[in-house]
């Protein structure tokens, strides 16, 4: 009888390995998945997390983070988080495992489940582990495990998740819906920030596209911003993600927009997240220092993206790309967005 063949770790595998040593105060680090259902027009955001306070800032703890947004109908929304001690929190590395209490997260998994307010959810989903992680920021930035005040990758950047989400005792099957996986991990959040990605444009299932635009303060001076973006589109890399692409990337942040460009010797990028008020959430977060951040969230916005070439006779027609919920952005600052009326919920 023939010895079946043992299945090799996912070279992306280690990318998702815990950064914190456990003791270090001054760390926040997330692992979270993003992912739509395409017949329901619907987004989720699950988030595991970790907080270590600087010295007299608390002690470390752990959080669960599901939301659930319905774009045809938002008053359907709901988002829950508990906060957990660091103890319910263990890892391990091979495999790569995080189990926070009854909730778990793997390479190629995940399941939790939350219940407050009102409302419940649950979650068992599984998908094939990424051949090759996106390294968003400019390469200098992962060395020594990362030289930023916040360094962010995707192992799981884009794949297709099956399983089901099971919201107040209504269960979705999904079967194959593209989503992926990201590891973030820092020291603080940047003053400013907006994130978008895409992974469900319409008539385009090979089209991946990602940006970052953050706001750095210095000596209580707000910095220009720095937008980093990411395209594959049928195969082909178009990234501007190193620093000699920096002067010619941009990006713009208001309530429900994020608009962004970016120009190339032989690719021009530009377009725009948006979503109503509505279709968003806001989540409070806590710096190390006790600083707080609010991100407004959504993953049913819509995204339109413009591609041109350059060729012998100059710009190409721009070719358009769109989804019309599949968009999945979030504005943070420092200051609550008096607009966005929905709060991510802590369970006490």
């Amino acid at each position: 009888m023939s010895t079946p063949l043992r299945a090799e770790p996912a070279a992306t595998e280690a990318d998702n390995h815990r950064r914190w040593d456990g003791r270090a105060r001054g760390h926040y680090e997330v692992w979270y998945l993003t992912v739509n259902h395409r017949e329901r027009r619907a987004g989720f955001w699950i988030r595991y997390t970790l907080e270590s306070p600087e010295a007299g800032h608390g002690e470390p703890y752990a959080q669960l983070w599901f939301a659930f947004f319905d774009q045809r109908d938002p008053t359907r929304n709901f988002a829950l988080n508990e906060r957990r001690p660091i103890a319910a929190m263990r890892s391990s590395d091979a495999p790569f495992a995080l189990q926070l209490g009854d909730a778990r997260l793997t390479h190629h998994s995940a399941a939790g489940a939350l219940e407050g307010y009102g409302h419940r959810a649950r979650w068992e989903l599984r998908w094939p582990p990424g051949l090759r992680t996106r390294h968003h920021l400019p390469g200098l930035m992962y060395r020594r495990g990362g030289l930023g005040e916040t360094t962010v990758l995707s192992p799981n950047h884009d794949v297709a998740i099956t399983g089901e989400i099971e919201l107040d005792g209504h269960r979705l099957l999904l079967q194959g819906e593209p989503g992926g996986q990201t590891h973030l991990w820092g020291r603080r959040h940047a003053h400013l920030w907006a994130w978008g990605r895409c992974n469900t444009f319409e008539g385009r299932p090979r089209a991946v596209f990602e940006s970052l635009t953050v706001h750095l303060q210095r000596a209580g001076l707000l910095l220009p911003p720095l937008t980093v973006l990411t395209l594959t589109l049928d195969g082909e890399p178009i990234f501007f993600n190193q620093f000699h692409h920096l002067p010619f990337t941009s990006g713009h942040l208001s309530t429900g927009s994020y608009r962004f460009a970016a120009t190339g010797p032989r690719h021009r990028l530009r377009g725009e997240f948006r979503a109503r008020p509505e279709d968003m959430v806001l989540a409070t977060y806590a710096d190390p220092d006790g600083a707080p951040a609010y991100c407004a969230n959504t993953e049913v916005g819509a995204i339109e993206l413009l591609v041109e070439r350059r060729g012998l006779r100059g710009w190409s027609a721009p070719e358009r790309l769109h989804s019309p919920f599949g968009g999945h952005f979030e504005v943070g600052a420092r200051a609550r967005d008096p607009e966005i009326t929905s709060d991510h919920l802590t369970i006490l």
